[in-house]
């Protein structure tokens, strides 16, 4: 049973490979049973197919960043520096991310979808509770935080390519997310 699951952990980790660098539509299972020194037909044993190989790395690696990135809503700032470390430390995760975005119309896997609740739903009650401004939506608020979190990923087509230089000074650059998330978060509406 352990050769198995070695030889699935192999397989999980060569795909993530594939799919970061070419997608669902572009990746060849051949290249990822190659990678994983195993044969090929293991991988439609496993995992039946190559969408479903692929929607299992997309949900182990959400996983792993769930629990990675507990949300705190009343230190937002600090999640986003978190999550902005995160990312920088994973480029293949953050690409596959945006394969999946271009690829797909839905939003995912069904724990991805229940997580983006459970954490609207923990922003609007801190807001609730005045732990959090009001100025904005959650969904803004979180979009917003993830969003910049992001920003300067090899992924965004604008950060890391328009301002390479931000990227060079990664301590400046994360203690600017984090301000900005800081002052999205605290924003109240200009009435009150």
């Amino acid at each position: 049973m352990r050769n198995a699951e070695a030889t699935k952990a192999r397989i999980l980790e060569a795909a993530l490979d594939e799919f970061a660098s070419h997608g669902i539509a572009g990746a060849r299972v051949d290249r990822i049973a190659a990678k994983a020194c195993c044969n090929k037909n293991l991988i439609y044993i496993y995992f039946n197919n190559k969408d479903k190989l692929f929607t299992t790395v997309l949900q182990e690696n959400l996983a792993r960043i769930y629990e990675a990135l507990p949300l705190t809503p009343d230190d937002l700032p600090g999640f986003a520096g978190r999550s902005f470390d995160y990312a920088m430390a994973h480029p293949k995760f953050m690409r596959l991310l945006a394969w999946f975005g271009l690829e797909h119309d839905a939003a995912g896997p069904p724990e991805r979808v229940e997580n983006w609740e459970r954490r609207l739903s923990a922003l609007r009650t801190a807001q609730e509770a005045g732990q959090l401004g009001n100025a904005f939506d959650p969904g803004f608020v979180f979009t917003a935080t993830l969003s910049l979190v992001t920003a300067y990923t090899a992924v965004n087509p604008f950060g890391p390519s328009l301002n390479q230089q931000a990227i060079e000074k990664p301590d400046e650059l994360r203690r600017a997310i984090t301000e900005a998330v800081r002052l999205i978060a605290n924003a109240r509406p200009e009435n009150q």
